[in-house]
């Protein structure tokens, strides 16, 4: 972690993830601070508290920065192990859901990372934590791992987690802890009388393809609130051929649509001149199939001409009526930014 030649002070970012596996642009990280997350045990944390792991925003080496313990790092990190065995961290995730893919972020952790690492699943009801009868299964063997690297690791098991619990052999740092997948929603509880965003989130809403993703991961468009800044949604590059740019999203339940919200917030050089919504209720299929049958969706909003870092709400007689849906596709002609779609909509039967 050493950095020489450079005042004290200066920050050095993790260097940039040119392109990250499909299920870290697809899926919203659940073990994110953002939404919740936290550790609720650990092993040892003596030079780096372990919830600085949770953090969304990549880490940061700051040059001569020390505290109490030693040179302060952002991420997790253990002391050095004299007595065998090794570290662990029991992460409750924000979101629970199931787990698609990980990333274990050792940047910065040069002279310091663990050799390996591996990971745990369980399923708490209630809201509580996991106590020492806690059913946990492997989610992810030990793995080898390398110092100031991401590793991202796909996970094919389908069922639905509370917490994860990160194992280092033996001991070590680890910049960040990401845990992609999709959010569980309990839709039997739900009033079926009700309007529901049925695309948030944490509703279910899920990124099933998109045309393009350079300057902001699509995921973004349906989490909570109003975007922060310009990075808090989804932006193409600048289009220089024929053609626009679209996303594709899956809805957490079928519903027929009452309203719809295309926010641009932020975007002001950048947001798309014109925007429009396909939809379909779609039964099953791929997402390569769907993605290829949504060219020919029929419309569930006309074009809209869209305004600068404004949200633009459509209802009424702007909305077509298709009948219940299960996904849309949002197109931006010709290509720009949105910050955050919304879809709500009266469950179907």
């Amino acid at each position: 972690m050493a950095a020489p030649n450079l005042p004290v002070g200066t920050v050095i970012n993790a260097a940039p993830v040119t392109e990250p596996p499909v299920f870290a642009v697809r899926h919203a990280n659940l073990a994110s601070a953002d939404f919740g997350a936290r550790v609720v045990s650990c092993s040892d944390d003596f030079f780096g508290e372990a919830d600085r792991m949770l953090q969304s925003s990549e880490s940061v080496f700051i040059v001569g920065k020390f505290d109490d313990h030693g040179k302060w790092v952002d991420g997790w990190e253990t002391k050095r192990r004299r007595q065998g065995g090794h570290d662990h961290a029991v992460v409750r995730l924000g979101l629970p859901g199931v787990v698609k893919g990980l990333d274990i972020d050792t940047s910065h952790f040069t002279g310091n990372y663990p050799p390996a690492a591996s990971v745990q699943a369980c399923y708490c009801a209630g809201g509580a934590d996991p106590g020492a009868d806690a059913d946990w299964v492997e989610l992810l063997p030990a793995t080898s791992l390398s110092g100031g690297s991401h590793h991202f690791l796909p996970i094919s098991d389908e069922r639905p987690f509370t917490h994860l619990r990160l194992n280092i052999y033996p001991d070590g740092g680890v910049a960040r802890f990401r845990a992609y997948g999709q959010p569980l929603c309990d839709w039997a509880a739900k009033d079926p009388d009700a309007l529901h965003e049925v695309s948030a989130l944490a509703a279910g809403g899920r990124i099933v393809s998109y045309s393009d993703a350079h300057f902001g991961v699509p995921f973004r468009m349906v989490m909570p609130g109003r975007g922060v800044n310009m990075g808090d949604g989804w932006e193409t590059r600048r289009r220089r051929d024929p053609g626009y740019d679209w996303c594709i999203v899956e809805l957490g339940h079928a519903a027929v649509v009452e309203k719809i919200e295309v926010d641009t917030a932020h975007f002001k050089g950048n947001y798309p001149d014109r925007v429009s919504i396909q939809a379909a209720r779609v039964e099953q299929g791929t997402d390569q199939s769907i993605t290829t049958q949504a060219m020919f969706w029929p419309e569930l909003l006309g074009e809209q001409k869209t305004e600068m870092d404004k949200q633009h709400f459509y209802s009424g007689d702007q909305i077509r009526a298709l009948g219940p849906i299960t996904h849309v596709r949002l197109n931006m002609f010709p290509d720009g930014g949105v910050s955050r779609l919304r879809i709500w909509g009266r469950l179907a039967r």
